[in-house]
């Protein structure tokens, strides 16, 4: 009997590089990738659909969880669309905040990315090296909000608090005698903008050991180059964004062309690829790290020398102080509308977008005036990009749509929604 050469094969979603929630159905010729058709879904929320019934403020949460690896990045696609339809401005030194932990969050992104990208494919330090600096970002995210992950930080005329003067410190233990938690606490001795610029101070050399471990390493070279090439004519057409447009050559990043917050006011460049390969996107993202590691720094200086207001001094939008609420009848009242059915937008539409380190993560509002949004869509930087991974693994291995898939870098809590 002849020997059949075509499969249908189930590709996740229980496959340790599709990451629990993607199912791909993979038609197969022996080995090579006839067509790959991703079924999404799995981790399908509702989010858009329950923003519909809460007060705007309550629904700051739920960006968070949408690409649950840049937190700060999505609330702040959010919160600009309500400032722009309330025709507010936050002050200052919220925008140079928010700018700061965008850029944190860049970097807790690619270094997410990166260590997962690098175990797909094979490579095991690299995980343990990126989870090692992630675990100082956390840190920073947890001094302002009291949460890792989930912050809700940003807000509707600035940020929740000022930046804290102090860092949590580490205690001994069974586990940590006295040496090695003073040892752990020498860079918290100072406020957060201390903590933080000694991590930027550190940073560029575990990029440098990033790179050496895989920019010149021939085993990921053979995994990366050549794979999934997307040319840039492809990148427009197919609505590429972020990294992955930039991979291919197109230097389109909106912190430069669509300026928002304060980018305006910082030096920085924007890194783009030749072939658009694997490879390129991997470079790509790397020097972004470095980027946003120098665009940190800038925020740190002006962030010292210029101390003032983070959030507006308005009732209607923003809750008074809680010493204010406590003794102050007005106040009282304010604070309980607030929390209880909140502010109206007026009657109208809006879009606004944020560089996300994904790409461009777009939030379009249509307000009829009431306290809660009549519709809520969100543009998703991740769901152009797996609607591209049928083209971009055609022709290749079952292994390539690995490497693919990490290159991607999608994250399903923003394509299910």
């Amino acid at each position: 009997m002849p020997e059949i050469r075509n499969y249908t094969l189930n590709f996740g979603p229980q496959h340790p590089s599709a990451h629990g929630v993607l199912r791909l159905v993979l038609e197969l010729d022996g080995e090579v990738i006839e067509r790959a058709d991703p079924h999404i879904g799995l981790l399908h929320r509702g989010t858009e659909k329950l923003a519909e019934s809460k007060p705007y403020n309550q629904s700051i949460p739920y960006m968070d969880r949408l690409d649950y690896i840049s937190m700060m990045c999505n609330e702040h696609g959010y919160v600009l669309a309500l400032e722009k339809m309330l025709g507010i401005v936050a002050p200052q030194r919220a925008q140079y905040i928010r700018v700061m932990f965008d850029e944190i969050t860049r970097i807790l992104n690619h270094c997410m990315w990166l260590g997962a990208h690098a175990l797909d494919i094979g490579a095991m330090t690299v995980f343990l090296y990126a989870f090692r600096e992630r675990e100082d970002l956390m840190d920073a995210y947890e001094a302002v909000s009291g949460a890792r992950l989930h912050a809700a930080y940003y807000r509707p005329g600035g940020v929740y608090r000022d930046l804290p003067d102090s860092m949590a410190k580490y205690q001994p233990s069974k586990w940590h005698k006295q040496k090695e938690v003073d040892r752990l606490n020498e860079n918290r001795q100072g406020s957060l903008l201390d903590f933080i610029e000694d991590f930027t101070r550190r940073f560029p050399t575990y990029v440098d050991e990033y790179e050496t471990l895989l920019t010149d390493n021939r085993i990921w070279k053979q995994r990366t180059v050549g794979i999934g090439v997307v040319s840039p004519e492809r990148a427009l057409q197919m609505g590429f964004t972020g990294p992955m447009l930039r991979g291919s050559g197109i230097e389109w990043d909106l912190r430069k062309k669509q300026p928002y917050a304060v980018y305006d006011q910082l030096d920085f460049d924007i890194p783009v690829g030749v072939t658009g390969d694997c490879y390129d996107r991997y470079l790509v993202r790397i020097e972004e790290m470095r980027q946003s590691n120098e665009i940190i720094k800038q925020c740190i200086d002006w962030l010292r020398n210029n101390p003032g207001p983070v959030m507006l001094d308005d009732h209607k939008h923003v809750p008074p102080k809680r010493e204010q609420m406590k003794g102050n009848m007005e106040s009282l009242i304010h604070h309980f509308k607030l929390f209880t059915e909140g502010y109206a937008l007026p009657e109208g539409e809006v879009y606004t977008a944020v560089e996300h380190p994904k790409g461009e993560f777009g939030v379009y509002l249509v307000s009829d005036g009431a306290n809660k949004p009549y519709r809520l869509k969100i543009r998703a930087p991740g769901f152009p990009h797996l609607a591209a991974l049928d083209e971009m693994s055609r022709g290749h291995m079952i292994a390539d749509v690995v490497a693919i898939i990490g290159t991607q870098d999608i994250v399903f809590g923003e394509i299910d929604r």
